[in-house]
């Protein structure tokens, strides 16, 4: 069965344009006593294992090849952080610049040393191999594609569904995202251990990749049309906006359809996810019929 002859066949291209919808709404701990790096990661009651803090700490763990998805540096640090700015440019690893005051929130008062390395609950996967899943389960391409979903409670509860409705992943730009932390983990109630999950650097890119693969991509904004103008029997990628502004602008450009959930109440949005899981129930709904 093959999925990719969709998208650049003309006629079928301009018979799903007359259903063309356009958008979706989108719509302390006590620090305690100082501690030092080292005694921070002895401490095996009220370690965090999902942070890792100091440079030999981090260095080493940069070694180990430890699954490591971003590190947090403060800008004005010198000596051995440049160290660990190639080590982790080399294997691909989000960098984010902080101020100390940033540092200090995150270590709940451990000393870091201008350095904290966050790690991650998955790995993640190229935008090929969630093709290939559905391809080896016969099925048209299901995918979730997250606009700058910076809230990791909302990525995780999309996540937790994208699982339930049967998606074979999600994509996530490297960039102004929640990642797969231990908070995304624990908000999906583990299913972030079974989505496949993408990290790309350009989100624009991605979407043209998954055209190239017959998949018509279907954007979630409040300015469009009924969702139920169109129909999700096919490739289906769901592109789901962040929590504040909705969907960028190219990516509305990029959409092949623009959908709303029609709205009723004095309240004219819906968190994220929310709306995602409503668009996701709506593509398994078309599946199963």
């Amino acid at each position: 069965m093959s999925f990719d002859n969709g998208y650049n066949n003309k006629k079928s291209f301009e018979k799903k344009r007359q259903n063309k919808g356009y958008g979706a709404q989108n719509s302390k701990r006590s620090s305690g006593s100082k501690k030092t790096a080292d005694s921070y990661h002895s401490d095996e009651d009220k370690e965090d294992k999902s942070i890792i803090l100091g440079r030999n700490p981090v260095i080493e763990s940069l070694k180990a090849g430890k699954l490591i998805d971003s590190i947090y540096i403060n800008k004005e640090a010198g000596g051995s952080i440049s160290v660990i700015c190639r080590m982790a440019r080399e294997q691909g690893i989000v960098i984010k610049q902080v101020n100390e005051q940033k540092l200090n929130k995150m270590a709940n008062g451990a000393s870091h040393q201008g350095v904290i390395a966050m790690t991650a609950c998955a790995e993640y996967v190229e935008i090929q191999d969630i093709l290939d899943i559905a391809k080896k389960k016969n099925e048209p391409p299901f995918i979730i594609i997250c606009d700058e979903i910076e809230d990791p409670h909302n990525l995780g509860a999309i996540i937790r569904t994208a699982e339930a409705s049967g998606a074979h992943g999600v994509i996530i730009p490297k960039r102004r995202s929640a990642s797969l932390n231990h908070t995304v983990f624990k908000t999906s109630a583990g299913a972030a251990a079974w989505v496949p999950v993408a990290r790309v650097s350009n989100l624009s890119q991605a979407v043209d990749t998954l055209k190239e693969n017959g998949v018509w991509i279907y954007g979630a904004d409040s300015s469009g049309e009924d969702y139920n103008s169109v129909s999700f029997d096919g490739t289906v990628g769901l592109v789901i906006g962040s929590e504040g502004f909705g969907m960028s602008r190219l990516m509305k450009e990029k959409c092949d359809f623009l959908l709303r959930l029609p709205m009723v109440g004095k309240i004219t949005s819906l968190n994220a996810s929310v709306a995602g899981g409503i668009f996701m129930y709506e593509v398994l709904k078309s599946r199963m019929n």
